[in-house]
């Protein structure tokens, strides 16, 4: 099913701009209410963060952070309530007066989750915005910083810069993401050859508890602390902030990205890469990125994108990849110097000479339906393997690939010492992107299909026993529940690809800090109590 682009994106805006969908009114709303009132600062009102159906710019704040149009539709289910918390008593009024209500909580601090989970339930629920808790307290002198769980990743870089320019953070390149969900799932980015994840660098956090309570690491205790960096904070708390530790990076960095299709050799300098990527300096970190374009005679083909990120100079990395990895035939001038701060534009796609100001635009530059997957994989692919993917993803069209990866300090960490487990072993992580402009049920029907065939025909290729997943890449395709009650036997479908054997040491912190499983989503850690 292909609807031609022009009439895509007509049908996209009639379809974006409805306000046609009915509000069902809430019988139990003004009591709701009276308890936020009953539970909260007097300071502050509570009434001033709160935004309701009725409200004509309801729909415009809901969708303001939501990162996938898939979920902005007329069907999609609404929450009763949007409360975009102003300080800590709100969300301890949101805890509790959901809690007395039989209400679920979403709780959404960038809006970048896949799967649409921080602002989407099929149970009545309210959407806890953490978009207003921002702030961030960079404390050179101990090279670190207290970070609020709704700044961005990109107002995070930008205050670290303002500081330092040989300070930074191992994060993703997206600007728009959150931190609070970043962290909390992982959070991986180019200097993770180096330094590791974003959560390996977390020395303390704040979290508001089932009970409401305001816990830090001492009080949590080293349990909970554990499973909160890598296990996805929304199955224990609501994480207000994080204190992160700051990691040296030189006043100049190099960057590069080279482009080689097929027919320049593309596939044998791929198959080189999977045997070089894991094991160069940990310095050097090059991804690689297939997808599908057009030759100069109109016929498609792969064209795979090697960009890369280096913490030195220009002519070190020139030097370093002419020798261990010649079949890229870079050239110094392919490299650019630049600071730290500006290498996030450029891997980012801005152009160069951008202001970092940008960096402070939380809107997101995407707006499509997309769907996401993810793969680890362990065994360089053949060519003739290759050669066969890329035929598949010339006959799926839409679809890329990114291929990061391991090596370096991520072998050196154990698969337990965090939640995450993806560790010694993996040469790279893959992961699968397709996106459309069509609207309506048909189109989505149509290209998540495409997605799924794609990864079920690259079942060969990749990690066996469990075929392991990335959390911040929810997929719901690899298991899940309607309303997040499912056994932690049956959660298991999806717990250990997320997380291996530490799936069950999650479910063990899970039914000690919250047994009745008040914190769920369709693929949350439950409790071991909803198997008695």
């Amino acid at each position: 099913m292909r609807i031609p682009d022009t009439v895509g994106i007509l049908l996209l805006l009639s379809f974006l701009f409805s306000d046609s969908w009915p509000v069902t009114p809430w019988s139990g709303k003004d009591t709701f209410l009276q308890c936020l009132r009953n539970h909260s600062n007097p300071s502050y009102s509570i009434l001033a963060a709160v935004c309701d159906p009725e409200n004509p710019s309801f729909l415009s704040i809901l969708w303001s952070y939501s990162r996938n149009l898939r979920f902005q539709t007329t069907a999609t289910p609404k929450p009763l309530l949007i409360i975009a918390a102003h300080q800590e008593s709100h969300i301890q009024a949101s805890i509790i007066c959901c809690k007395n209500h039989g209400l679920q909580i979403r709780i959404r601090s960038g809006g970048h989750d896949l799967e649409g989970l921080s602002y989407v339930s099929k149970l009545p629920f309210i959407v806890l915005d953490m978009y207003n808790l921002r702030s961030i307290d960079v404390d050179l002198e101990n090279e670190a910083a207290w970070v609020q769980a709704g700044a961005t990743l990109g107002e995070l870089y930008y205050r670290i810069a303002e500081k330092s320019r040989i300070h930074g953070f191992p994060g993703g390149v997206c600007p728009t993401v959150g931190t609070g969900g970043h962290f909390s799932g992982g959070g991986y980015g180019n200097m993770m050859r180096k330094y590791g994840l974003s959560v390996d660098n977390i020395i303390d956090a704040q979290i508001v508890d089932v009970n409401a309570r305001i816990l830090d690491r001492k009080s949590m205790g080293e349990d909970l602390f554990w499973a909160i960096r890598g296990g996805g904070g929304a199955s224990f708390g609501v994480i207000l902030s994080w204190k992160i530790k700051l990691v040296p990076v030189p006043a100049t960095v190099t960057v590069f990205r080279a482009q080689r299709t097929l027919e320049q050799g593309g596939t044998h300098i791929l198959y080189r890469w999977q045997k070089v990527a894991a094991i160069l300096p940990k310095d050097l970190f090059i991804r690689a990125q297939p997808r599908v374009v057009k030759n100069q005679r109109g016929d498609k083909t792969v064209s795979i994108a090697f960009i890369a990120f280096y913490l030195g100079r220009a002519r070190d990395l020139n030097q370093l990849l002419n020798k261990s990895f010649p079949e890229l035939g870079l050239q110094l001038k392919d490299c650019i110097e630049m600071p730290w701060i500006e290498s996030i534009l450029f891997w980012f796609d801005y152009p160069n000479g951008t202001s970092i100001d940008v960096l402070l635009n939380r809107k997101s530059r995407r707006l499509v339906f997309y769907k996401e997957k993810s793969d680890y994989v362990k065994k360089p692919i053949s060519t003739r393997q290759m050669e066969l993917i890329w035929k598949k993803m010339i006959e799926i069209d839409k679809l890329y690939m990114q291929w990061n990866p391991y090596g370096g300090r991520m072998s050196e960490i154990s698969e337990s010492e965090i939640p995450f487990p993806h560790r010694s072993g993996n040469l790279f992580m893959i992961q699968y992107d397709l996106s459309w402009l069509e609207p309506g049920n048909e189109a989505a029907d149509y290209y998540m299909n495409q997605t799924r065939m794609f990864y079920k025909f690259m079942r060969p290729y990749v990690s066996k026993s469990p075929r392991e997943a990335f959390l911040n890449y929810r997929d719901l395709d690899i298991g899940s529940s309607v309303n997040g009650t499912e056994s932690y036997k049956e959660a298991s479908l999806y717990g250990e690809k997320y997380f291996k054997g530490n799936f069950y040491r999650l479910v063990k912190v899970k039914t000690e800090v919250d047994p009745h499983n008040f914190f769920r989503y369709e693929q949350s850690i439950p409790p071991y109590s909803l198997d008695h």
